[in-house]
């Protein structure tokens, strides 16, 4: 079956997260996605990290399967007459340079849209165009503190906590992918292309848009009932670290579960819902909470809300975080356990809906990676193993139509 994307190219000038993230989610709909490499370096990931001496690291692997891989010295003449020729047959270049990079190499905007029209460039910035911090390096940790992310989690009593989640990288390259899939339908309408750019810090905002809801609540009352300050606590003015408190108004909790002595990831999240209360009171075997005033609305609740989590904690304390769920699910009870990474790796669920893979890597053998998170009724997208440096560059510069000598010649002078 072909798949939607199949009959786009796409010339990935990205390394590191967040561009190969939204390159690598392309190919596994169909797009002809051809990395362009430093000839004997090409990515920084590919040694980063490494678990294997010599051979590419988990850390390029996961982020760059179904791709092909072109290496291109881009500063010879040579190389940057293959570019152009490529950017006349490709639909999209993406780019996560620091700024200027590609005007230096002689491909500006307006150069490119003479040699495509129909091109769509797409970028990774730190920070938008204008900003008073564009020419500011950006990492996955610096986007989550300019974003809003780390200065709301954590505890009120300890310092701004960036999370696991690559909130500033992967994030952003998803929504990197969403602008690329819109421009590539405004130009079937248009037949023009444009340039695309998603911010790092903006793609972090974007997801802390419920912390900015609660910027403006805090302005105009001056409390935030729903996190673990109110009543008892006193706020500033600006949004606190709420633990683990619930962001959507649903008074939440880490609660710790049976083995938490020696278990560091021994707990759950449990979510006490407005609806669930009587199914709440009925698990844990307090029914006299369901029709008492003191309990029977969130309001009533909330000044008591730690010593209801002490008691549903007291409730689980000779139970496993997985025997509890599979008791409060039979309530109707928000909640789930708190997975550890080898936990997911191991999950038969997630292995048999495609979530996690297990792949090929012609050096590495078998190795587990993160398929698509996105499920499709008529498509299941193939996840292949990541390519090796170059390892595509003779069959890329052949479907150009250079001939094996001119090839020969490329490789002899190190264009590629």
């Amino acid at each position: 079956m072909s798949k939607p994307l199949e009959g786009i190219k796409i010339i990935d000038f990205t390394h590191v997260q967040a561009g190969p993230a939204c390159t690598q989610l392309l190919a596994w709909f169909g797009a002809d996605v051809i990395k362009v490499e430093r000839p004997g370096a090409g990515d920084v990931t590919r040694s980063q990290l490494r678990d294997i001496p010599g051979v590419d690291a988990l850390y390029f692997t996961m982020l760059n399967s179904n791709k092909r891989s072109l290496t291109l010295d881009t500063k010879t003449p040579e190389g940057k007459e293959i570019l152009t020729k490529l950017i006349k047959e490709s639909d999209v270049l993406v780019e996560n340079f620091g700024p200027g990079a590609l005007d230096r190499m002689g491909f500006t905007w307006e150069h490119i849209k003479e040699l495509n029209p129909g091109m769509i460039v797409a970028s990774v910035k730190g920070f938008s165009d204008g900003h008073h911090y564009e020419d500011l390096k950006v990492y996955e940790n610096v986007a989550q503190c300019a974003g809003g992310a780390a200065s709301t989690t954590g505890f009120d009593d300890g310092p701004p906590t960036v999370s696991a989640a690559a909130l500033g990288d992967s994030n952003t390259g998803m929504h990197l992918a969403i602008g690329i899939l819109t421009a590539l339908r405004a130009r079937d309408v248009s037949g023009k292309g444009q340039k695309v750019a998603v911010s790092m810090q903006d793609s972090v905002l974007n997801l802390c848009r419920v912390k900015l809801r609660d910027q403006q609540r805090l302005d105009r009352v001056g409390y935030l009932e729903e996190y673990p300050q109110y009543p008892h606590g006193t706020f500033s003015d600006v949004v606190p670290r709420g633990g683990n408190a619930g962001g959507g108004g649903q008074p939440g909790w880490v609660l710790k579960c049976k083995g938490w002595e020696t278990d560091p990831n021994a707990y759950i999240y449990f979510t006490i819902q407005g609806h669930a209360w009587a199914p709440i009171c009925r698990a844990i075997g307090k029914e006299e909470w369901i029709d008492d005033p003191a309990y029977t609305t969130a309001q009533a609740r909330q000044d008591k809300i730690f010593d209801i989590f002490g008691t549903i904690e007291d409730w689980l304390k000779d139970k496993t975080k997985f025997e509890a769920v599979d008791i409060l699910r039979k309530f109707d009870i928000p909640c789930a356990p708190v997975l550890t990474m080898k936990e997911l790796a191991n999950d038969e669920s997630l292995r048999a809906s495609g979530t996690i893979v297990e792949v090929d890597h012609k050096e590495r053998g078998k190795y587990l990676t993160v398929g698509s998170p996105i499920k499709f009724s008529d498509m299941k997208p193939e996840i292949k193993g990541s390519p090796l440096l170059g390892e595509h560059t003779d069959e890329i510069l052949e479907g150009m139509g250079y001939s094996q000598q001119q090839i020969k010649d490329f490789h002899e002078r190190r264009v590629v």
